[in-house]
């Protein structure tokens, strides 16, 4: 469709999101493609060996050279309890060590592009620190331009990186017209509130979704409170990823949504292409 990235995220311990270990999955959808770059959106460190991640990149990018994206993380991914069941060392908690951590992981050379993830300040400042490309999870944290705007002024210049590189994450989702995309939309605002209300369910189907959140009186559209989630027919949504690219001094844009039917998920990706143009240039990212 002419997208340039497809990165897998790291989720533990929830029905709702399927992957679990990008490593496992990078490889697969490499060898089922031929020229998009692959990753993960992230590897989430603290639960990890850096020479372990370290390891495992270096084997995926031997096997498809200059396709793979390491895209690290610091959040947990998950609960504090399945985090806890996720260490080796149960006797105490882990240390709080994601600096040195990056250091050591970034001191393998053979390991492909590393770009740091994060939707705070402190992410911020570590990848100004390191030189690396940073990509700011809006989907999360929507507001985030003054973070990518400290990071762009205090950037130091890498081996791997000479001048400072924004990406930016954002909740988008296309339909043929503004009230489908509006109604497909139902099924990741159920699953986001209930995640917050501490209950972790599957993806629920569209009509469910909708029943679930004609309760709560408010207009779905502000559902859940304090995220971004773009909807809409596809220029609507070009209109906004743009306005949101150029509100973060974004050199790309990852594509992020969670969808009931993957046909309709299918489609969704299709008509963003289509409204970018991107058959002719990769310009944006999923």
């Amino acid at each position: 469709m002419g997208y340039g990235r497809y990165w897998l995220a790291e989720h533990h311990g929830t029905p709702g999101l399927a992957c679990n270990s990008p490593e496992v999955m990078i490889g697969p959808v490499a060898a089922a493609t031929s020229s998009i770059r692959v990753g993960s959106g992230g590897i989430m460190l603290p639960h990890y060996s850096p020479l372990k991640v370290a390891e495992s990149f270096t084997m995926l990018n031997a096997l498809y050279p200059g396709r793979i994206d390491l895209g690290i993380g610091r959040a947990p991914g998950t609960s504090a309890k399945v985090a806890f069941a996720l260490q080796r060392d149960r006797r105490q908690p882990s240390p709080d060590d994601f600096r040195e951590q990056m250091d050591e992981l970034l001191s393998y050379k053979q390991i492909p592009e590393v770009s740091l993830l994060g939707s705070s300040a402190q992410s911020a400042v570590w990848a100004a620190e390191l030189g690396l490309p940073y990509v700011f999870a809006d989907f999360i944290n929507p507001g985030g331009e003054a973070m990518t705007e400290y990071y762009r002024q205090h950037f130091r210049p890498s081996a791997a990186l000479p001048e400072p590189r924004v990406s930016v994450a954002v909740w988008a989702l296309a339909a043929n017209t503004d009230e489908e995309a509006s109604r497909v939309s139902a099924s990741a605002r159920m699953m986001l509130l209930s995640l917050f209300r501490g209950r972790l369910i599957p993806v629920p189907s569209v009509d469910k979704a909708l029943a679930f959140l004609s309760h709560e009186g408010v207009p779905i559209d502000t559902l859940p409170a304090g995220r971004r989630i773009i909807t809409g027919s596809p220029e609507r949504v070009r209109e906004s990823l743009e306005a949101v690219a150029a509100a973060y001094g974004a050199d790309e844009v990852f594509v992020v949504n969670i969808v009931h039917d993957p046909a309709a998920r299918l489609r969704c990706y299709e008509l963003i292409a289509n409204a970018f143009r991107l058959t002719t240039s990769h310009t944006s990212s999923i």
